[in-house]
């Protein structure tokens, strides 16, 4: 018997043992037409294996670098596409050009930075003004939502002078509705309030520790017009007898 672990690996497990087998049939072929026939033949039933894929742009495009990469790019046949080689699959692709300068206030992100670069060098002063009021809001509402509370006006005034070195002030007042988080809220409405606790009078009780006699038991702690005795109920007054056994003699 042979086994898989003793076979050459699959270049692409997604397709199967099959499919390459299939593939390193198409090696074999001399006949180019005949080949050419067999290679699309062998697409559609790709195709067939992963219905998934129909949905992905370029899917028959995708199907025919795959044939070409089972291959191992030794198929020679026509492609409708461009025929893909080792290097053009395999190389890495070209670093992204990731900005290497951190943002000043971290707190506030990079955006921020910029603008409040363009708003210290607009010259309209109306304009300018607009642009202290939107960074003024834009401050107070990072720290509304990162610290789950509200900051006066001052502190805002204080960072953005700080910020600018005073050259930029807001002239309103932006408001920003508070988002505390439910668990905050919850904590800060119950603090200070007290826990209410059952309590049980005494007067609902018995006098020697029972329950009160308001049809329920008596004031000896049984049951009203009668006691136990033995395994069967007492016959006191107002008791029943139903329980007691019927003689016949």
């Amino acid at each position: 018997m042979e086994y898989n672990t003793l076979r050459t690996g699959l270049t692409m497990r997604e397709y199967g043992r099959h499919i390459q087998q299939m593939v390193d049939y198409l090696l074999t072929i001399e006949d180019p037409e005949r080949r050419q026939k067999n290679a699309y033949a062998l697409i559609e039933l790709m195709g067939f294996l992963n219905p998934h894929l129909r949905n992905v742009e370029d899917f028959r495009h995708k199907l025919w670098d795959h044939l070409f990469l089972i291959s191992d790019f030794k198929l020679e046949v026509e492609s409708p596409y461009p025929i893909p080689t080792r290097e053009t699959l395999k190389t890495k692709p070209e670093r992204l050009p990731y900005p290497k300068r951190y943002p000043k206030f971290n707190h506030l992100g990079k955006n921020i930075e910029t603008v409040i670069n363009k708003a210290l060098s607009e010259e309209d002063a109306d304009k300018r003004q607009g642009f202290a009021n939107a960074i003024a809001y834009y401050m107070k509402l990072a720290y509304s939502n990162w610290h789950h509370e509200l900051v006066h006006d001052d502190s805002i005034q204080a960072e953005l002078s700080n910020l600018t070195q005073g050259q930029l002030e807001f002239n309103n007042r932006p408001f920003v509705k508070h988002r505390a988080s439910p668990e905050r809220e919850d904590f800060i409405s119950n603090v200070g309030k007290p826990r209410h606790k059952q309590h049980y009078s005494q007067n609902n009780r018995g006098t020697n520790g029972n329950r009160s006699n308001n049809g329920n038991r008596g004031g000896n702690g049984n049951r009203p017009g009668g006691s136990r005795d033995g395994n069967n109920r007492g016959n006191g007054a107002g008791g029943n007898n139903r329980f007691n056994k019927k003689r016949f003699k």
